[in-house]
């Protein structure tokens, strides 16, 4: 009988007890701050930005937060005697974050479309966030893996948007002028995300649209594969055993 059920209903129980799920909360709070002062009576165009950091950054910030709790309360030693296996575990984790970047999705999109306008394709930055959320759960795992202190996954995740992030926010401002350096942002993984998002409101093409999502579900599965061969490497070492 799979244990995903009683893990993904503990991963919701340390989320509330570790107050993870009151900050992202608040953070949604802070989204719909930005959204409430904004002149913007259409949001349509700055809706997928705000979504595109929420479920790229809190998706890695949610992962590392609750494994380094774990650490810290001893609950990964338990790994090693227990009938869970890794798959279930990460699977576990990864959903509980989704859930928690969907709440806020639901949250901005709800206060969007009363107080303000919104034309986007819900059911589309519905799926949009579950992917991107997934990819960047994985990409936390990784991030805490290579982390000793919450402080350096912090500095990795800044890292990461700077190398990876930066450039696409730079081209959808108009800031890169050359067609060369625009293609070449097809290849990261960020600019996928991005495409996914804006495609919800028309600015992206089908093509795009299509290639985003299959580049990062393919990604993603490689992803899945490196964090599943490092966990026991990561949890030894985090709880003393290795």
């Amino acid at each position: 009988m799979s244990n995903f059920p009683v893990l993904f209903l503990g991963e919701w129980q340390r989320l509330r007890r570790y107050h993870i799920l009151t900050a992202s909360l608040i953070v949604a709070l802070l989204w719909i701050g930005v959204l409430y002062f904004s002149d913007i009576q259409d949001l349509s165009t700055i809706f997928p930005l705000l979504v595109f950091i929420d479920a790229t950054s809190m998706a890695i910030i949610l992962i590392g937060a609750t494994m380094f709790f774990e650490r810290e309360e001893g609950a990964l030693k338990t790994l090693f005697i227990s009938p869970i296996n890794r798959s279930e575990y990460v699977l576990a984790k990864t959903t509980a974050g989704l859930s928690s970047n969907l709440l806020t999705l639901y949250l901005l999109f709800a206060y969007a479309t009363i107080f303000r306008e919104l034309d986007l394709n819900f059911p589309g930055l519905v799926l949009a966030v579950i992917l991107i959320s997934g990819f960047h759960s994985l990409v936390g795992f990784l991030l805490t893996y290579r982390s000793r202190t919450f402080t350096d996954l912090l500095m990795g995740m800044f890292v990461y948007f700077l190398g990876l992030a930066l450039p696409v926010v730079l081209d959808m401002i108009g800031l890169i002028d050359s067609e060369i350096i625009s293609n070449l942002l097809y290849l990261l993984p960020t600019k996928a995300a991005y495409l996914l998002l804006v495609g919800t409101a028309g600015l992206a093409e089908t093509w795009e649209i299509v290639f985003s999502a299959l580049y990062l579900i393919i990604l993603g599965g490689l992803l899945y594969g490196q964090v599943i061969r490092k966990f026991y490497d990561f949890a030894a070492r985090e709880s003393g055993v290795g």
